[in-house]
């Protein structure tokens, strides 16, 4: 039995690849979810670990797809690592594995990046993110920074990308993957989800009271987990990467279960009626 109820949650962390959506389509009762949220005077934000993508590419994803948000309601898993990196060293010189939106993101947060192995600069950390434009030689370049005794940090640690078709895509965690099978190195810090920094930031920022919010994906080893790391209720929805079969093989409890986010939307309306 959960120690939590639904009816106290007042601000939703809502993971998007699976849980709202997957690849281009949008998940029958997401619409209505965000509206029933509002109607209930409570607030959310979406949670992404998926870092191949600014929040502003986001926003326009999610306006197309029919939820008009704005930029305080998208946190992506580059938000988190820029928030550690602002605290830990500011302007910090980084060489990035990452798309051109993360290198974006980057720049425009104050950071200095390097895109080649120079021995004479004085890197201060590898980044590692969701890179869909990967090329040998960052990889190679990379790691050549990890064995001088650079430390790597990265996004989110998801090994796929659901989408549409039960297709996945290989993701951060499987470069992090290549990345420590050639090094023999691990990242020093993981950012997103289930990094209890996420939880960190959003109270920092939002003034935000952890009693006050829940976690809502797909992934047992990241959405969940997270709320178990951050003493915040889950809610894992059944609608991406995660399998009755593999929660029933899994160590890992969510708080609640559903078979997707149309299921909670009904849980919400009749703890209103």
């Amino acid at each position: 039995m959960t120690k939590y109820n639904l009816e106290q949650i007042r601000f939703f962390l809502l993971d998007m690849d699976g849980t709202v959506y997957l690849g281009n389509t949008l998940l029958e009762g997401a619409q209505e979810f965000i509206k029933e949220v509002k109607a209930q005077g409570k607030d959310f934000s979406f949670l992404t670990n998926n870092s191949s993508k600014s929040a502003e590419a986001y926003l326009r994803k999610l306006d197309k797809l029919g939820l008009p948000v704005e930029r305080k309601n998208v946190v992506t898993s580059t938000d988190v690592l820029i928030y550690y990196l602002q605290n830990e060293k500011p302007g910090a010189v980084l060489y990035p594995v990452a798309t051109k939106y993360m290198e974006q993101e980057l720049i425009k947060a104050g950071f200095e990046l390097v895109y080649e192995f120079d021995e004479t600069v004085d890197l201060d950390y590898v980044v590692v993110g969701f890179d869909t434009s990967l090329e040998y030689n960052k990889l190679f370049d990379a790691c050549r920074y990890i064995r001088s005794g650079v430390s790597y940090l990265a996004t989110h640690p998801d090994f796929n990308c659901p989408l549409e078709n039960d297709v996945y895509m290989p993701d951060c965690g499987a470069i992090i993957e290549f990345i420590k099978a050639s090094t023999g190195e691990e990242p020093a810090k993981v950012m997103g989800k289930p990094n209890s920094l996420v939880v960190d930031m959003l109270t920092d920022k939002k003034g935000l009271k952890r009693e006050d919010m829940a976690m809502m994906g797909d992934r047992l080893y990241t959405d969940i987990v997270l709320g178990a790391n951050s003493g915040i209720p889950s809610i894992l929805v059944l609608s991406g990467e995660t399998t009755r079969e593999d929660l029933k093989n899994s160590n890992i409890n969510p708080d609640f279960v559903f078979s997707g986010i149309k299921e909670v939307l009904k849980e919400l309306q009749m703890l209103r009626s």
